[in-house]
């Protein structure tokens, strides 16, 4: 992901109790912030996340937290 296209905060997702999904570690999915298969060949991999109760979770969207899938406000050092 280029300095140009990072995304200036996270994303805010609702997800449901027990639903799994997988964050795009990879910065290149068309489908941020879940994986679409875009890291092929990247060396890197999706990283899955399981929602304990419904609600919002805020995604890392600059790649850059030390709290992955989680947003840690890395994104406000870029």
């Amino acid at each position: 992901m280029s300095q140009d296209d990072t995304p200036s905060g996270p994303f805010v997702v609702r997800l449901r109790a027990g639903q799994k999904v997988f964050w795009c570690a990879c910065g290149h999915s068309k489908k941020q912030p879940f994986c679409d298969g875009a890291h092929k060949g990247s060396g890197l991999a999706p990283l899955p996340h399981k929602a304990e109760r419904a609600g919002e979770v805020a995604f890392c969207g600059c790649k850059r937290t030390a709290t992955p899938p989680l947003c840690d406000g890395s994104h406000d050092r870029v």
